[in-house]
């Protein structure tokens, strides 16, 4: 049996900042700093009625729970790096939450993959 994380009841976002930008595939993400160098972590949404999806900052609660679980200073150490015309590299929530054997969010049947690719 597989179990997920679920979202508290309230919740403020304390750690990491909402990031403006211009990447091609979001204009909002939740960004991690370190020193001059930074990680961009982003959330799938879904629109129902319209059933779009499009990626954003990710929810207070999984931005504070990401930063206060062990194993995130390690894998933001290794992938953080300084921008390149205003973009930090990206992943998505879920990347970053298996690479540190965190428990996973539940998988929606609407959710896609983005591509690590360099833009």
């Amino acid at each position: 049996m597989r179990y997920h994380v679920s979202p508290p009841r309230l919740s403020k976002q304390a750690f990491g900042e909402i990031y403006i930008c211009d990447h091609p595939a979001y204009n909002r993400c939740t960004l991690y700093k370190c020193g001059k160098r930074g990680i961009a972590v982003i959330q799938q949404r879904y629109v129902k009625s319209t059933k779009h999806t499009y990626w954003t900052e990710i929810d207070d609660w999984i931005a504070n729970a990401l930063w206060l679980y062990p194993k995130f200073h390690e894998y933001l150490r290794g992938h953080a790096k300084e921008p390149v015309n205003g973009l930090y590299p990206t992943s998505t929530v879920r990347q970053v939450m298996w690479a540190c054997r965190m428990k996973p969010m539940a998988r929606e049947a609407w959710e896609t993959v983005f591509d690590k690719k360099d833009f």
